[in-house]
């Protein structure tokens, strides 16, 4: 296997409100980490490992724009980009 196919990328992880709590402990007062993902994963392959509920997973932007959650297991990200994620907000 050649040295391509290992190559990461660093990207950047926010989660908002309730889902911050999916977070490693010392990521979680800045709400956000920066990751290391495979150039071929798909937005849906980058954010099931945090394990967070699907009902939770609501609003997901990459660099301020909204996904689909159709759209979010295919689009793939590029070095640099934002992942955002915010859970159902409450309130009327």
């Amino acid at each position: 296997m050649s040295a391509v196919h290992n190559a990461r990328m660093k990207i950047t992880l926010k989660l908002f409100a309730t889902l911050t709590d999916y977070l490693p402990h010392e990521a979680r007062r800045a709400n956000q980490i920066d990751i290391e993902v495979d150039p071929d994963a798909s937005v849906q392959q980058i954010i099931d490992p945090y394990g967070m509920p699907p009902k939770l997973v609501h609003l997901v932007l990459v660099n301020g724009k909204y996904l689909s959650p159709e759209e979010r297991l295919s689009a793939h990200l590029q070095p640099g980009d934002v992942l955002a994620i915010w859970p159902p907000i409450a309130g009327g």
